[in-house]
């Protein structure tokens, strides 16, 4: 108060007369005072200035220099002391911290200030309002006459304002009301204090400090004899529950349900008996009725907001509730002389347990309520079994005559004011009905059987209670149908346990544990089997109950397994399920296998690969989980299958594929057809809506080289010359055609949204044209970039004859990234891919866009030019410049020693003529050692001659050109060297092509020479700066090793050196071995990132084997992919899994946040892996290779093995 200032009041006053002016629509809207506290209360949620204004940046400020670095201490402390705990959550450490510093002295020592400042601030605000009222007589006499009920219209508050009523209330004048409310007072001043505490504002009563004494006050009043002081209590809870949060409402809630289960329990109240009835003309029924239904109906409201609040809140509401429903009294005595426990009282106010129905709708409570009833509450459960027993055993008993008295009672109970003890049976038994109905619904309910009752041997069994349930159908008797339109519920017996039985029917799962069984079933046709016989149905069945036992018969009968047990019985259906179960089971295991690439050429092999991928396509099409063992999930299966072609024709023969464009299709472009529109949808922010993001990764996990050869190799687009706003795509051709190759007005206009289709075709081209085969296989089909470019070149606006400007929008830059990814050739530091979005400025796009060739050479870094240039003479001398070892072994092994010494020492040193010649002598020297030699040498003698007119694929001659930009930007090659390296693939093909096994196959890969660009033989060609004498020497000589297996893919294509079935699975080594290692290592060498591929649903093995495919183009900057193919080389194909498992280990910060944001298959494929050497992770390597290489090495050696 040393600071505050008349500068800082008038301040003040001009804030909240700001705040007030701005929410004074929505104050006079209000209907009653409570409800304008409350939008007062919860303004920060209603009004989006609410950070605007300046009372509210006064008080954060205020908050801050106050207890800001108390505020951080505590998380500092928190976070300290929790670091071990992986638990502790946001909103744990923000409940922690909250709770700590409002216990903290320097907190209520800022309130109390707070409350002081307010307090002159609002007096002085008050004294002024007045001051101007005085001058309008006429406005006073209203303001006096409505000064009690009515809230000012003004944007100021009154004297009755709840602003002021607050600062009123909680000057001191709480503790005065509990005095007030003392039972020693006379009854007026009592009277006075309740009803000054149910006019203030609920929230200000409960944020006073007295408000626990205040709470223990009510609780004893609740039981005060005079009627209208306890309906103001009830009207004071009644308003807590209505206006305040779930915090506050919960200890009203807690007070209350306390108070009637010491109410139940007190032998000092006199509760009906179940022989007297109940009486609701008396008052002390009328007020505890009164207090059952409040508590009932906050039961039914509560679960629509709990969810928003802490677990702990609803755990305390539920245990309260069960705790007072368990209630029982001292069942010594006759049934006839039983006290009425609180179920009876609920059962009355909520028949049809409404309240048990809304608490296990939601998974959130419903995991609560099943806890604490098998932990604690089990007898609520077995007192509603009991009750259900007992009415049965009631109804086998009864005669004619106590049927008509029964039925007379429940038809005009509605009538009366009275209760009987037979009638309350029977409500207890409809609500105990209802309750045991909802509860068999899940799983877990049905695990808290079997039960066991007082007075009987046997427990109850789930098959006992659902007999009962049937029996009960045709062994009860009906109650007349109500004619009151108040009361046109059907309250029968028969009616309600058919409504019980309809539910559980509609539950496949719930009715085949339930329902589906012998026992049950021959209940239900009981008695069927009486009237056939000629005898009665049952002894007080009627025409309706015999009409519930057909709807039911009928709802089993609709359902094929219900079917079956209805025509032959539970054995003959038991014996049908368990083969299908054994098969399902089967096949269900056999899927497992496909999860690791390994298991997934062994499904391959046997020939189980379809009926496996037919039987996941089932599983997801009901939208049940894959592998009761729950290791993996779709996505993982999906993509490690769509990695093969055989795997590929499998997903598209089971309607996978088919499936999941539909899917797309229905979120892109259609919307779903049997969704009512209420309201258009949403007009989508994201490039990819998310909506469409899961259809979007599925396509992405699907559409690796080997599935688009299958799937797309060799045909063309459909090019229609008009197409149906129906006509929906179904294949991954279609997908191209209409969503990413728009070549035509007609494509266009048949997409509802078709710049967000078209930016979604062009997001998956450039995904999977990472794929540096798939690119070259679209370009050689499709010409893509020539529609790109087309695209761009009408999207230009002439301004004049000599000036034009392309008309930059979502389209233009997605098609600028996408041309500039798939023209240019280059690692992170080689090539620089423009962004996707636009910058803040005069110049939001600063990227040059083009719409024909030569591309900018802006998007080419000029810093990697001549990189290979740099070399030193320490490792020439060395090694090349010594002589051969008589001990040939020994050399090889001293020359490896020094190549990994120079990696970690001078890694850049090794490139250039330097990696040539050292590359040169050291495979010359292996292929010469017959123990180094894993292939046999062949004899080939082909000259360029032979082989000029043997023709190259289309994608194989795309592919060398790209090869010769590529060279040509790192100055290796010259543009001649075009000729050079068609000679020399035409050579490797013609060499290869020796060495290959003829064979029969419906795969298109296995139907001719290798499918894809051969990328190590490009590679090798730039590392032997073109030299086509040199490559082909090289190739010849490094083809007897093992290595050639894993680094050169179209080594063993379609080889004779591989078993037959390999060939025809046409999975490569690389992919069953390298692959299969580099997941077994990553699970142990760096599990995080291992859980976080399954977590999205992708497997390592894909990316891993686009990488080594394409030997790390586009991946790796040239010097790097240089050192992957010289380690390989030199230290063993094993090191190609250790580099890999390194740079997962280099990207796992990246990988686990891209997890998060569910976009790890699209970060892995388009993102260069920056920072990434090969150098930097060696002594990782030689310590994986210490630990593995046993294992990995022999596996390797073991693919010609195979072969006999």
């Amino acid at each position: 108060m040393a600071h505050f200032s008349g500068e800082d009041e008038v301040m003040l006053q001009a804030m909240l007369r700001q705040l007030f002016q701005s929410v004074k629509e929505k104050i006079t809207g209000a209907p009653s005072l409570e409800c304008a506290e409350e939008i007062l209360l919860h303004l920060e949620e209603t009004d989006e200035n609410f950070h605007n204004y300046e009372f509210v940046k006064y008080l954060r400020q205020h908050i801050c220099n106050t207890l800001g670095s108390m505020i951080e201490e505590e998380m500092e402390k928190w976070t300290s002391d929790q670091n071990q705990d992986e638990e502790s959550g946001y909103d744990t450490v923000v409940q922690h911290v909250t709770k700590r510093i409002q216990e903290s002295k320097e907190y209520k020592e800022m309130m109390h200030s707070l409350k002081n400042i307010m307090m002159v601030v609002v007096e002085s605000m008050i004294n002024k309002f007045e001051e101007d009222e005085m001058r309008s007589q006429e406005r006073q006499k209203k303001i006096q006459k409505e000064k009690s009920s009515s809230y000012c219209t003004d944007n100021c508050s009154d004297s009755d304002s709840s602003f002021n009523q607050s600062y009123k209330f909680c000057q001191g004048k709480l503790q005065l009301i509990l005095d007030q409310l003392d039972p020693g007072q006379p009854k007026e001043v009592r009277y006075e204090a309740l009803q000054t505490l149910c006019s203030a504002p609920p929230s200000d009563v409960l944020n006073c400090e007295n408000w626990t004494t205040l709470c223990e006050k009510l609780t004893v009043c609740l039981s005060d004899p005079d009627p209208v002081f306890s309906d103001r209590i009830l009207k004071f809870y009644a308003q807590t529950f209505t206006l305040s949060p779930l915090h506050m409402t919960k200890e009203i809630y807690t007070s209350l349900a306390k108070y009637l289960k010491l109410y139940f329990l007190s032998r000092e109240n006199h509760i009906p008996t179940l022989s007297t009835g109940i009486d609701t003309s008396n008052p002390n029924v009328i007020c505890l009725l009164k207090k059952v239904r409040l508590l009932n109906e906050y039961q039914k409201e509560a679960p629509s907001f709990w969810i928003r609040h802490p677990e702990k809140y609803m755990e305390e509401i539920v245990e309260n509730t069960l705790s007072l429903l368990s209630v029982k009294h001292d069942q010594s005595h006759l049934v006839t002389q039983k006290i009425l426990d609180p179920i009876y009282f609920f059962a009355l106010v909520d028949t049809k347990a409404v309240w048990f129905k809304k608490w296990m709708h939601a998974y959130y409570s419903r995991t609560v309520v099943l806890r604490l009833l098998e932990k604690k509450y089990k007898s609520l459960i077995t007192t509603a079994v009991q009750q259900c027993v007992q009415y049965f055993e009631l109804c086998e008993a009864m005669k004619a005559d106590e049927i008509l008295d029964h039925s007379k009672h429940c038809g005009n109970k509605q009538k009366t004011f009275y209760y009987s003890g037979q009638e309350l049976q029977y409500i207890y038994f409809i609500h105990s009905l209802c309750l045991l109905g909802r509860l068999l619904i899940y799983t877990q309910g049905r695990r808290l059987f079997p039960i066991k009752l007082k007075n009987r041997k046997d427990l109850v069994s789930l098959t006992d209670l659902l007999v009962l349930f049937t029996q009960l159908i045709y062994y009860s008797p009906s109650c007349p149908k109500m004619t009151s339109a108040a009361h046109l519920d059907n309250y029968s017996p028969a009616s309600m346990v058919t409504e019980v039985l309809r539910i559980l029917c509609d539950q496949k799962e719930c009715a085949i544990e339930c329902l589906y069984n012998n026992t049950v079933i021959e209940a239900l046709l009981q008695p069927i089997h009486n009237l056939m016989k000629g005898t009665k149905a049952a002894p007080n069945c009627s025409e309706s109950a015999l009409i519930h036992i057909a709807d039911m018969l009928a709802r089993i009968a609709s359902v094929e397994e219900g079917l079956t047990l209805l025509l032959y019985g539970e054995n003959m259906n038991s014996s049908e399920e368990k083969s299908m179960a054994w098969e399902e089971n089967l096949l269900d295991d056999l899927l497992n296998f496909a999860a690791t690439p390994k298991g997934l050429l062994f499904l391959q092999r046997t020939g189980a690969i379809n009926e496996c991928v037919t039987f996941m396509f089932n599983r997801y099409a009901k939208k049940l989980q894959i592998s009761r063992h729950k290791k993996f999930g779709y996505g993982v299966l999906v993509t490690q299958v769509a990695s093969t072609a055989a795997g590929a024709i499998a997903l598209q023969s089971s309607g996978f594929i088919n499936a999941l464009i539909t899917e797309l299709w229905a979120n892109l472009e259609c919307g779903r057809d049997d969704v009512r529109v209420t309201h258009p949808r949403s007009t989508p922010v994201d490039p990819i809506d998310r909506s469409c993001q899961k259809s979007f990764l599925g396509l992405v996990n699907l559409l690796p080289y080997p599935a688009v050869y299958e799937l797309v190799g060799n045909q063309d687009l459909p090019n229609k010359a008009e197409y149906s706003l129906r006509e929906v795509p179904t294949c991954v051709i279609d997908i191209i055609d209409r969503l990413i190759i728009l070549n035509s007005e007609a494509k266009i206009r048949s997409l509802f949204n078709y710049e967000q289709s078209h930016i979604f075709g062009l997001r998956l081209l450039s995904v999977v044209c990472c794929d540096l085969d798939t690119l070259l296989l679209l370009e050689s089909q499709y010409q893509v970039s020539e529609v790109l470019l087309n695209a761009q070149e009408e999207n230009i606006l002439e301004t004049s004859e000599s000036h034009r400007n392309f008309i930059i929008d979502g389209l233009s830059v997605e098609r600028n990234h996408v041309l500039v990814r798939i023209n240019f050739i280059g690692g992170p530091m080689e090539r620089i891919l423009p962004p996707r979005v636009l910058e803040k400025g005069d110049d939001p796009y600063p990227w040059p866009m083009f719409s024909s060739y030569p591309l900018p050479n802006c998007y080419l870094s000029e810093v990697t030019r001549n990189a290979h240039l740099k070399q030193d003479n320490d490792l020439c001398k060395l090694l090349l410049c010594s002589k051969t070892s008589d001990k040939q072994t020994e050399w090889i092994e001293n020359c490896r020693r020094q190549f990994c010494k120079m990696m970690k020492a001078k890694p850049d040193i090794i490139s250039g003529s330097t990696l040539l010649e050292l590359l040169e002598k050291f495979v010359l020297h292996l292929s010469e050692n017959l123990s180094e030699c894993y292939f046999p040498s062949v004899e080939y003698t082909a000259t360029d001659a032979n082989v000029k007119n043997e023709s190259l694929s289309s994608v194989q001659q795309l592919g060398i050109k790209m090869t010769v930009r590529y060279g040509n930007f790192l100055s290796l090659l010259k543009d001649s060297a075009e000729n050079d390296l068609t000679l020399v693939l035409k050579h490797c093909e013609r060499f290869l092509k020796q060495q290959q096994a003829p064979i029969k196959s419906s795969l298109l890969c296995l139907q001719g020479t290798y499918a894809g660009h051969d990328w190590f033989v490009s590679s090798l060609f730039m590392i032997m700066l073109g030299d086509k004498e040199k490559t082909l020497r090289f190739l010849q000589q490094f083809s007897r090793l093992l290595t050639s297996a894993f680094l050169w893919l179209p080594r063993l294509h379609i080889s004779r050196y591989l078993a037959t079935d390999t060939i025809q699975s046409g999975i490569h080594p690389v992919y069953f071995c390298s692959t299969h290692y580099i997941e077994m290592l990553l699970k142990v060498e760096v599990p995080l990132v291992f859980s976080a591929f399954h977590m999205s649903g992708f497997a390592p093995s894909q990316i891993c084997l686009q990488w080594i495919t394409q030997c790390f183009w586009n991946y790796l900057d040239w010097i790097e992919i240089c050192h992957y193919i010289a380690t390989c080389v030199f230290l063993g194909p094993d090191y190609q899994v250790y580099i890999c498992i390194a740079i997962f280990k280099h990207l796992q910060q990246d990988i686990l946040q891209h997890t998060q944001t569910q976009d790890l298959q699209v970060f892995l494929k388009e993102e260069a892996l920056h920072g990434f050497r090969v150098s930097d992770y060696f002594e990782y390597m030689e310590i994986l290779e210490q630990n593995y290489r046993t294992v990995v090495l022999r596996d390797m050696r073991n693919v010609r093995v195979q072969s006999t």
